[in-house]
């Protein structure tokens, strides 16, 4: 199933794609949450009674009529790895980025996430503005200690994630979390596909497309630690909640590699697309000033 969270007419609820309709859940079922993390938390019953719902008769509308918003809007953790596919690793060491041995984690701060067509702001404070295409894990339960062979049954679905940076920021600091989570930079969507459509997250054809030009392209199963492992590895540390975001990292291609950086200008448009997901689109434009505290 594809899952969304979406606004229509000012009303904000979740929804099920069928083809180039959206389902919406709570008014075909009342007894269903109207919000995607009360979804999750729901269960399997909730998934079953979604299952249930005649899309032919239920109450929908127009894909094209409605906002789609990120499908996960609050979630309580939004986690990222670094360097995680080999080629984007040599990238970094040509940078002077130092890269340990094990799984390099950070935060983006819920406050960045943003819709998967919404348009990204270019900082007043930087212009070091690249981008990261990447496959995002959502979790669908509760848990600690998740041995590797048995996290696939802690996530919920998978959605597309592009881990937008501000590059100065992010390395003048011993931690990325600064220049990860600008307010905007957390494009997320366009829903989750949930896990019995997508049993298995590797081999998956991811790319970044800027301006129409190919600059990212990989598959998923290059990852250095594998969904799995990941999962694994954070839960040892933190309990994982439903909803919470794990962003599985970026193959080669950012725009600070390139000779000389490439970085994203006001009009410049990213497209990541998915294999077995789809694709998010974003246009970057200026800060505008009401952001800034008159």
């Amino acid at each position: 199933m594809k899952l969304v969270t979406f606004t229509y007419r000012g009303a904000q609820t979740i929804g099920l794609v069928a083809g180039d309709r959206v389902v919406d859940l709570a008014a075909a079922d009342p007894s269903l949450p109207t919000d995607m993390i009360a979804l999750i938390r729901a269960g399997t019953q909730a998934l079953d009674r979604i299952r249930a719902i005649d899309t032919a008769t239920a109450p929908a509308y127009a894909l094209a009529d409605v906002h789609l918003d990120a499908p996960v809007l609050t979630p309580s953790k939004y986690l990222a790895i670094g360097m995680n596919y080999r080629a984007h690793v040599k990238e970094a060491l040509s940078k002077g980025v130092q890269v340990p041995d094990t799984q390099v984690w950070f935060n983006k701060q819920v406050s960045c996430i943003n819709g998967p067509f919404d348009d990204v702001h270019k900082p007043r404070a930087s212009d070091h503005l690249d981008y990261e295409a990447e496959l995002a894990v959502v979790i669908g339960r509760r848990c600690r200690h998740v041995p590797v062979e048995h996290a696939k049954d802690v996530v919920f679905g998978y959605t597309i994630a592009n881990d937008v940076s501000v590059r100065d920021w992010q390395l003048r600091s011993s931690t990325f979390t600064l220049g990860k989570s600008w307010d905007t930079h957390g494009p997320i969507g366009p829903w989750i596909v949930t896990a019995d459509e997508l049993p298995d997250p590797h081999g998956l054809r991811l790319r970044m497309v800027v301006n129409g030009e190919v600059r990212q392209d990989i598959t998923t199963d290059q990852m250095l630690a594998n969904v799995w492992q990941q999962i694994a590895h954070l839960s040892t540390v933190m309990t994982l909640e439903p909803g919470d975001i794990i962003a599985t990292g970026t193959p080669s291609g950012v725009g600070l590699a390139m000779q000389p950086p490439s970085w994203l200008k006001v009009g410049d448009v990213m497209r990541v697309e998915l294999e077995g997901i789809g694709h998010i689109e974003n246009r970057v434009v200026a800060e505008p000033e009401s952001t800034v505290m008159r």
